[in-house]
């Protein structure tokens, strides 16, 4: 029993979370530099120049940015956008939001608070990038979803102090990939209601997200290379379960090698977890 709950620990910390059913199709990845022109990456990968994009303005920055191998990334970005929509196949994506805080006049927390959203939800409330991740330091936001209506729709919306900003966008296709299962119940056997949010932190990447539960369930893509998720390093996991009236009722902090799992064979996995009621 306890090797089974290693095992499956192990796959969590490959995890990120989102109702994904495992479909095959083409679509390539798309990755934007928000504001600029088209970029390299220190991976070798392509980033195209600003597309996609509804209102705003293009912006630059001249600081030193931290938390990232790929600081010119971060340099330009675009200002105040409504958003950003891009036309895909339907099927399961990985998105990645990319941001950073340079601005003096917003290095405090609330100078800057906008909602984002994805397929027209809500995804990322209030979110204050000072705040998450500090000054001058990369932030990643990510989140799973379904398309369903063969396009991509990012929304901005500002909630106080400064407008909206982002640096860069990367789209990966969430092709058939093993899944892993997470089942939160009460002693009782009801099904617990609520969010399962997630952390994930290395030397260079700072990822952060929520998934609503589903009849208790929330549901992974595992990504059997981390270097899909830019992860090459040694890095952190951390998961907690909060009910719908925001009571903390499971935690779990994990420290994960990349070259020290191997998910190569895995097909499926599920953890169930029972918890008491607040």
């Amino acid at each position: 029993m306890r090797r089974t709950v290693q095992k499956s620990l192990r796959l969590i910390a490959f995890s990120i979370l989102g109702l994904l059913p495992g479909v095959v199709f083409a679509q390539q990845t798309i990755r934007v530099n928000c504001g600029g022109p088209s970029f390299t990456d220190s991976k070798g990968q392509i980033w195209q120049a600003d597309i996609g994009f509804s209102g705003g303005t293009e912006e630059s920055i001249s600081s030193a940015v931290a938390g990232t191998s790929d600081a010119l990334l971060f340099e330009d970005y675009r200002w105040n956008p409504t958003g950003y929509s891009f036309k895909v196949p339907n099927g399961p994506y990985h998105v990645n939001l990319y941001f950073v805080e340079a601005n003096p006049q917003s290095e405090v927390p609330g100078a800057r608070v906008f909602n984002v959203s994805l397929q027209g939800v809500k995804t990322f409330a209030n979110l204050d990038i000072f705040a998450a991740a500090g000054a001058n330091t990369a932030l990643i936001k990510t989140s799973n979803i379904t398309v369903s209506t063969g396009a991509i729709n990012i929304g901005f919306a500002p909630v106080s102090g400064l407008n909206p900003k982002i640096s860069a966008i990367e789209i990966i296709p969430g092709a058939a990939q093993p899944t892993l299962t997470l089942n939160f119940k009460y002693p009782d056997g009801t099904p617990v209601s609520g969010n399962l949010n997630y952390a994930i932190t290395s030397p260079l990447l700072n990822f952060q997200g929520a998934a609503a539960l589903s009849n208790g369930q929330a549901q992974c893509i595992l990504f059997a290379n981390p270097s899909a998720l830019g992860i090459s390093a040694q890095f952190n996991v951390n998961l907690n379960l909060t009910d719908t009236a925001g009571h903390q009722l499971w935690q779990i902090n994990l420290g994960m090698n990349p070259s020290g799992v191997n998910l190569g064979a895995v097909q499926s996995s599920a953890l169930n977890v029972v918890v008491q009621k607040q």
